[in-house]
Parts: structure tokens; C-alpha cells; sequence
């Protein structure tokens, strides 16, 4: 039996159960909208039993479902939000059960900005439901994040992504309170395989670009805070592409004390490798299995289990490859014959249990442990014959376009063997207290890091394609020891083994007020988080605020300032230099933020809009430079720098377009480093001209000079970005709908291969561009039902989509 039968076969059996009853019980109420106005011709059904009551014209309804069972209520209106009501009553029970019905932020006629939110704060809400919408190769939670203001990323295949003027492994990411963290022998992003975030289990994101409170952790960048489903009935999805498939299932028992979501998800994007330069036979086989437990000990107490196992395997067998480069008046061709293999393989483990403690409705103590573990091994030998041919660029010949005449020929070998074993475990207290006007928050922290790693990795490179490898040569040497031996040159030689063990401790503790004055709402939020690490015996202290004010105008106007001290503990990869060599003096990287925001909400064809903008401005000491190779970022390992980022961010987002939710960003951003001992010296001959090795005739040193080059771009220096994601229907078909995203991004900074000289990095590779459409068509919704004993009728929602 295949895959697909069996998920199908354990959704169908699983949900469904048949029980006869024949006692009664009834469930009445009042139904208002969110204004207070009660609502005519509200749909109110039971799952799985044909019919239903509707409410009257003050919004009273009564309706007569089974006794001795669950029974779950549907509460359904056009443009409003679906409400499901589970409910066990004794025989001949009534329950009163009035609710407020508010706007659908995802139904088609009608729209509720999913970011309104608590506004006071830097956090942006973002709506886990768009993940599975969104057209493009890459269908996740980072995905959405992409399209936001200050968010690059010129690698549709990664998940990663860059935030003002950051590198990947600035960015926090949180699950269920949890930080998660990323692969640390990834390359390129047709190797990296899933995100950790499963968003068919995601119940809550947040996500803030910088200017974070004290609550999250010490990096530099940006901070995603992800929640998981605790579900109240039971449900379930069957996702299949050309690119993969997912399934997940969720429910809770009978008394709703147990709950339980998981999901699995399989992906190979062999397809999508198969555009590019290099032909040759991609198998990536990536595999995600997760799954979310909570148990209620009792009306106080909660415990939860989260468990992830992710299993990646990318197998590449190249074969030619061929690029075209040059200017019209230099035109050149590169073509590349390969011989060899890469395979490489990635596995995490991941366990969470947290035990969340209610000793009062307004106080909250969470005590979690967990453990992450990365195995990741890397192995290629890979041999590539070149060639560079000339292109005739005459028009009027007949040969235009073809190769003129070869340029030259040579070989090349990589080679590797890199296998590396992380292991961290965290154990922590969080805890919250609520009250009227203030907030208070704090937590305590111990993490312990266990790294083993061996690299083995070496390029040789014969540009002339006549070194040819043989034994040392015999003739005419008596003394076999008196032969002299054939030297190798090699390329990227890097070779260690290393082992790490360190430990770290952190606290936080913050408090926010809020409060009102002559109608005017205020917010202010002061926090502080402190670290240790024993490896280099450091200390940080990390001081955090912000500030918010809703005057009382009649424009709907949020005005928030936010800043502070936020420091980077170096990780393994910050510590490792390009030879592999531990630095053990290695500091905190330090960033002080400031970021100025203004929100406005407001309506426009009598539709919601919000415009938001955001001015920041960072100063960055003890930097750590590093280059950027696809997603490989390679540090340098010391803190030789000083750095600053400044920006703005733009954002319009509403409905353009009557009952869906559209939006547009725009950035602007510059970013630069100057580092410590980037100097370098130029010699002059006596005319006064730069001496030129091989080139000047008058190569006669008379002057040397010592030149700093100063504030050069960082990596991630990308001036201008533009995104957009916009959805679309056919009105007569609301079914049929259209979702567009596009991007744009002006070149990043690069200089001559392998090379670490960072002040050569003065080109700009061409603007990022692309534009991804999709088209989906919804065959079944929730409130459809089809005639007879249909098993369609067993599925809420069945769609097709198409991406281009």
C-alpha cells in the first residue's frame, strides 16, 4: 500500500466513530457582533448531523443536541469568524452559551488586519495560515517573514534570512518558549531541507526586527516567537506536491485534559535543482516528524511534551556544468565536465518537557528542560576539467554567438570529510504575573554546550592542466632517502579536530505599566537580562526599553520608541577561524539599538488598512567579521570591528482587494564595518604612479604608503528592497483565488574568491529578483455539505493549488 493511502486510510478511520443516543439535552444563548449588536441568520449546527437552527432577530437561539456525549456546535456567519463550542451535558441539561462573533481575518468576504495586536510593542502578529497560501518553492513560516520590511533573503531555497543589515545566526527563534537553533555545516540552501517550524501546528507568531524586550534572548538582529496548538477537538490535513507531502492530526480527550498535534512532512526539491547551471543527479530526501503533548495534572498544573526528529539526506552526482560571462566586448564561456559525488547527511533530535504552574488566575511559573542534538556529516570528492572559450561577437559573422577560439584548460579536486556532534541542554524558570496597570516577567536560565568536530577538507587546483601526480622519480639515486619528493600544492587546506565543552547562565526581569490620561494611552516597558559564560569567564548585562503613546486624535495614530544594550554571546561558529582554530579570547559582539515607529490604522473604500514605518539606528563594537558563501556564513573569529546599521522600513498592508488581507514593504538600509587591521600597503616608483607588479615599467620603489580603507559595506549591505504579497479573486468565484509575491533587492557586496582580504569586497553581485504566483481553487469548504452519504462530507476543507 503507498504513503498516501495509508494517511489517507488512518484520517478516515480515525475521525470516524458512530454512537446512538436517543437522551437530549438543549444549549441556548444570545449571539452579539463584536460591537454589541445581536445577529439575525447565524448558522448554528452539530458536527456531522444534517441541519441546524438559526438565530432570530435579537440574536436568540435554542438548539437540541445529544446528551452523554461530545458534541461539538458550530457557530458560522458570512465575514465572521467560525466558533466551536464542545460541550458534554446530562440528560434534559440546558446551558446558557452567548458569544460575541468577530470579523475572519481569512474568510473571502470579509477582513480584520491579523496584526492590530498589542500595538504598544515591536512584535508583529503574523498569520500562521498564510504559510500554506503563499506560492513559491519554499512553503513556510520564514517564507511569510521574507516579505516583511528589514527581512532579505536572495536564496528562495533556505529558510534562512537576514534583518538589518544581520547574518543568519542573529536572529532568535523560539518554539513553546524554546530556542531552536540552525544547522551548522549547511552551505547552500539545496542542502538545508525543512524549517524546525511546522506551521500546520503553529497556533501563535510573533516577530519583531529589532528593538526586543529583556523576555528574549542575548543576539543581535531580530526574534521570532512561535506557539504550538493546544487543540480542543479533533482534526487533521493530508498536504501532496511535486515537491513533497505533510500530514498532521490533532484532538484532545473526552474531558480535554490530554491533547496532542502532530505532524510529519516529507520534502525533495530534485525538481527545482534540475534548473540549474549544473546538470547532473540531485537526490535530497528530507524527512520531519513532530509532535506537541499536554496533560492538565489538575485545573493548575499542565505538562507538555514537544519532541522533533528531522532526517536530511542530499546525495549530488554533478555532470557539466556551463556559464556564460564577460561584457559584449569580452564575451566568455565557462563549461565544466565533472566526475565524482557529494553526500551528505543532517539529523536533529529535539526534546522539550515544561511543567506550567497556575498557583493564582493572574500568575504563571514554568520550569522547561530541554535538549537539542546535531548530527551532521559531509562528504564530497568531487573532479571537475574546464575549459574557457572565447565568443565570437562579431554580428555580421556567421559563428556569432559560438565559441571563437579556447582561452585555456585545467582541473580542479575538492575534497571533504567533515563530521560534527552538538549537543545543548537548557533547563530554565519563566514566570508572569498580571495585574491592572502592570506586567511583570522573569526567568532564569543554565545551558550546557558539548561540541565535537573534525573537519578534513581540501581544494587542488591546476590552472595550466599538466601537473600530473606520480612516485618520485628513481633514475640515477642510489639512496632511496636522497630523492627528493613531489611536492602537492593544495588550495583551502583545513584539517582539526575539536572539542568543546562550556556552560552559560542567564536572568531577565521586566515589567511593563500600562496606563491612561485624558484619554491618551501610554505604554512603557523597562527590563534588563544578565549572562555568564565560563568559557571565556565574561559577563554582559544587557539593559532594554521602550515607550508608546496613542494620543487622542482623530486620526488613529501609535507612536513607539524602543532601544537598548543587546549583546551576542558567541557561538561555536563565531569561535572557529577559516583554519579552524578556537579563539579562547573571543567576547560578546555588542549592539546599542534605538528604533523609532509610527503605526496608522485606517480605512480606505470602507476597508481596513494599516501604514507602518520604523527609523532605527545601530552602533555595533567588538564585531565579528565574517564572509557570506550561499548560506555558509565564515567568521573570522575576533572581535576586530566596529559596525553600524541604519534603515527605514515601510509597510502598507489592508484589503486592496474586498476580504483578504495584501500587503506592501519597502526598505532602505545601509550597513558598514570598519575593521582593525584591514590595512595594506601600496608602493610608488618615482613618477609618482602606483607600481603595478608585472604591469608598471618603472618598478623602482621610492615610496611606500600605508592605506586604511576605513568603513567598507558589510556582507549584508543591501541598500533597496522591495516585496509584496497581494491576493486576488474572481468575484463571481470567490472560490478561485490568485496570490502574487514578488521581490526585489539590490545587489549584495562581493570580492575575489577565497580571498580574506574584506576591503576587496567592493563589487556588487546583479539585483535579487523574483515572482512566484499561485492559483488555488477551494472544491470543499467547511459549512458545504453534499447530498447522501458523501466522504467528502468527512473533510472540512479540500483545495487545489498551481504555482508558477
Amino acid at each position: 500500500m503507498s504513503l498516501k493511502h495509508i494517511y489517507f486510510t488512518l484520517f478516515i478511520v480515525t475521525i470516524t466513530k458512530l454512537v446512538f443516543s436517543q437522551e437530549t439535552a438543549s444549549v441556548y444563548g444570545t449571539i452579539n457582533d463584536d460591537k454589541g449588536v445581536p445577529i439575525e441568520n447565524v448558522n448554528i449546527a452539530i458536527e456531522g448531523v444534517a441541519g441546524g437552527v438559526k438565530t432570530t432577530s435579537d440574536g436568540k437561539y435554542t438548539i437540541t443536541v445529544e446528551a452523554n456525549k461530545n458534541v461539538v456546535i458550530a457557530y458560522s456567519y458570512v465575514g465572521l469568524k467560525t466558533i466551536k463550542k464542545v460541550v458534554f451535558l446530562e440528560p434534559n441539561e440546558k446551558l446558557e452559551f452567548s458569544i460575541k462573533m468577530e470579523i475572519d481575518v481569512v474568510d473571502m468576504k470579509e477582513f480584520e488586519l491579523a496584526e492590530e495586536g498589542n500595538r504598544s510593542s515591536t512584535l508583529t502578529k503574523v498569520n500562521p495560515n498564510l504559510a500554506t497560501q503563499m506560492a513559491g518553492p519554499n512553503n513556510s513560516i520564514e517564507a511569510i517573514l521574507k516579505t516583511f520590511p528589514g527581512v532579505n533573503s536572495n536564496n528562495e531555497l533556505s529558510s534562512q534570512y537576514s534583518v538589518r543589515g544581520g547574518n543568519f545566526d542573529e536572529n532568535l527563534v523560539y518554539v513553546n518558549d524554546i530556542e531552536v537553533y540552525r544547522p551548522f555545516l549547511i552551505r547552500s540552501g539545496q542542502q538545508e531541507g525543512l524549517s524546525f517550524i511546522n506551521s500546520k501546528m503553529v497556533s501563535d507568531i510573533h516577530f519583531s526586527a529589532g528593538g526586543f524586550e529583556a523576555k528574549y534572548g542575548d543576539k543581535m538582529a531580530s526574534v521570532l516567537d512561535v506557539k504550538y496548538k493546544e487543540p480542543e477537538e479533533f482534526a487533521g490535513s493530508v498536504g501532496m506536491s511535486l515537491l513533497g507531502a505533510d500530514a498532521h492530526i490533532e484532538g484532545a480527550s473526552k474531558n480535554h485534559r490530554f491533547t496532542y498535534i502532530t505532524g510529519a512532512r516529507f520534502k525533495s526539491n530534485q525538481y527545482v535543482l534540475r534548473s540549474l547551471d549544473t546538470d547532473g543527479e540531485f537526490k535530497p530526501v528530507f524527512f520531519d516528524f513532530q509532535t506537541y503533548l499536554t496533560y492538565d495534572i489538575s485545573e493548575k498544573w499542565e505538562i507538555g511534551v514537544l519532541g522533533n526528529m528531522a532526517l536530511n539526506r542530499y546525495k549530488f552526482i554533478p555532470q557539466t556544468r556551463q556559464t556564460e560571462f564577460g561584457t559584449i566586448n569580452e564575451a566568455l564561456q565557462l563549461t565544466v565536465f565533472f566526475d565524482g559525488q557529494e553526500v551528505d547527511q543532517f539529523q536533529t533530535y529535539f526534546g522539550a518537557i515544561s511543567n506550567t504552574f497556575k498557583p493564582r488566575e493572574n500568575i504563571e511559573l514554568k520550569f522547561i528542560t530541554s535538549t537539542f542534538s546535531s548530527l551532521e556529516d559531509e562528504k564530497f570528492d568531487i573532479e571537475g576539467a574546464y575549459k574557457i572559450n572565447e565568443l565570437e561577437r562579431d554580428l555580421g559573422s556567421d559563428n556569432f554567438g559560438n565559441v571563437k577560439f579556447n582561452r585555456g584548460v585545467g582541473t580542479f579536486f575538492d575534497h571533504s570529510r567533515n563530521t560534527l556532534d552538538a549537543t545543548v541542554f537548557n533547563a530554565e524558570h519563566k514566570g508572569k504575573v498580571v495585574k491592572e496597570k502592570h506586567t511583570t516577567f522573569w526567568g532564569v536560565k543554565y545551558q550546557r554546550e558539548l561540541i565535537k568536530d573534525k573537519l578534513s577538507e581540501w581544494s587542488f587546483i591546476d590552472s595550466a592542466d599538466f601537473f600530473t601526480p606520480r612516485p618520485a622519480d628513481s633514475i640515477g639515486y642510489v639512496d632511496p632517502n636522497a630523492q627528493p619528493d613531489q611536492l602537492l600544492e593544495l588550495k583551502e587546506v583545513l584539517k582539526t579536530r575539536i572539542s568543546l565543552t562550556s556552560n552559560r547562565y542567564s536572568a531577565y526581569l521586566q515589567r511593563s505599566w500600562q496606563w491612561s490620561r485624558d484619554t491618551v494611552a501610554y505604554t512603557f516597558t523597562l527590563g534588563g537580562r544578565g549572562a555568564y559564560w565560563d568559557f571565556n569567564d565574561e559577563f554582559i548585562f544587557s539593559p532594554r526599553t521602550s515607550f508608546s503613546i496613542k494620543p487622542n486624535w482623530k486620526r488613529n495614530f501609535l507612536f513607539r520608541l524602543a532601544g537598548g544594550v543587546y549583546y551576542q554571546p558567541p557561538f561555536y561558529r563565531e569561535m572557529r577561524d577559516f583554519d579552524g582554530v578556537l579563539n579562547e579570547n573571543i567576547k560578546s559582539q555588542l549592539s546599542y539599538q534605538v528604533v523609532l515607529s509610527s503605526d496608522y490604522n485606517f480605512k480606505a473604500w470602507e476597508r481596513p488598512f494599516k501604514f507602518t514605518s520604523e527609523i532605527y539606528y545601530k552602533h555595533m563594537k567588538n564585531i565579528i567579521p565574517y564572509q557570506v558563501d550561499n548560506v555558509r556564513v565564515r567568521y573570522f573569529a575576533t572581535n576586530n570591528a566596529d559596525a553600524y546599521a541604519t534603515g527605514l522600513d515601510l509597510k502598507v498592508n489592508g484589503e486592496f482587494v474586498k476580504g483578504v488581507e495584501s500587503w506592501f514593504s519597502m526598505s532602505f538600509m545601509k550597513t558598514e564595518e570598519n575593521l582593525k587591521d584591514d590595512f595594506y600597503f601600496k608602493n610608488f616608483n618615482s613618477d609618482g604612479v602606483e607600481i603595478i607588479s608585472g604591469y608598471t615599467e618603472n618598478d623602482v620603489v621610492v615610496e611606500t604608503k600605508r592605506i586604511e580603507p576605513g568603513y567598507i559595506p558589510r556582507p549584508t549591505d543591501q541598500r533597496f528592497a522591495f516585496s509584496l504579497f497581494f491576493q486576488d479573486y474572481i468575484p463571481k468565484l470567490p472560490d478561485f483565488k490568485m496570490n502574487i509575491s514578488l521581490h526585489y533587492a539590490t545587489g549584495l557586496p562581493f570580492g575575489p574568491p577565497q580571498s580574506r582580504e574584506r576591503h576587496l569586497a567592493t563589487f556588487r553581485i546583479p539585483p535579487y529578483r523574483r515572482v512566484d504566483i499561485g492559483f488555488s481553487y477551494v472544491i470543499k469548504k467547511e459549512e458545504k455539505k453534499f447530498k447522501g452519504k458523501n466522504p467528502l462530507n468527512t473533510f472540512k476543507n479540500i483545495w487545489l493549488s498551481v504555482e508558477v
